[in-house]
């Protein structure tokens, strides 16, 4: 990965976050719901707007662990939540629009923070099912 600063995948899965979070948000909202995070597929959704790619499994996972070591997200099991820390560096962030906002983010990153290390582990069951779920939603038109 580097010399121990941030790479560019941790930005993109941050950012992927950020927006599957947000948009779980509204769609807990309107359907007044709890709201809870969102789910993998919902940030391999965002990642492959992004990116046009998908993260790979030790992409995600490797990422995942850096960014919730730091305390910029909260993950438990297939539930992904940016923390405050991470609210307050998306809203801290200069703003440069979606599609240059991973490359800003790294940026952004290396100066404030460090990555960390969490045990979380991303299993190849749990995934394919995210991925699964991600490609019926794409076959869907969702």
């Amino acid at each position: 990965m580097g010399a121990g600063g941030w790479q560019w995948n941790d930005a993109w899965i941050f950012v992927s976050a950020v927006i599957a979070e947000r948009l779980e948000r509204d769609r807990a909202m309107h359907a007044a719901l709890p709201v809870t995070g969102a789910s993998l597929a919902d940030v391999l959704a965002a990642a492959d707007f992004l990116h046009h790619a998908v993260p790979t499994r030790p992409e995600l996972e490797e990422s995942v662990r850096r960014l919730a070591g730091a305390g910029l997200i909260l993950v438990e099991d297939d539930i992904i939540e940016v923390a405050a820390a991470g609210e307050q560096l998306w809203r801290t962030r200069p703003f440069s629009g979606l599609s240059s906002a991973v490359m800003t983010l790294q940026t952004q990153l290396n100066r404030v923070s460090t990555p960390g290390e969490s045990d979380w582990v991303l299993d190849e069951q749990t995934y394919h099912t995210a991925v699964r779920e991600y490609s019926l939603r794409l076959a869907d038109g969702r």
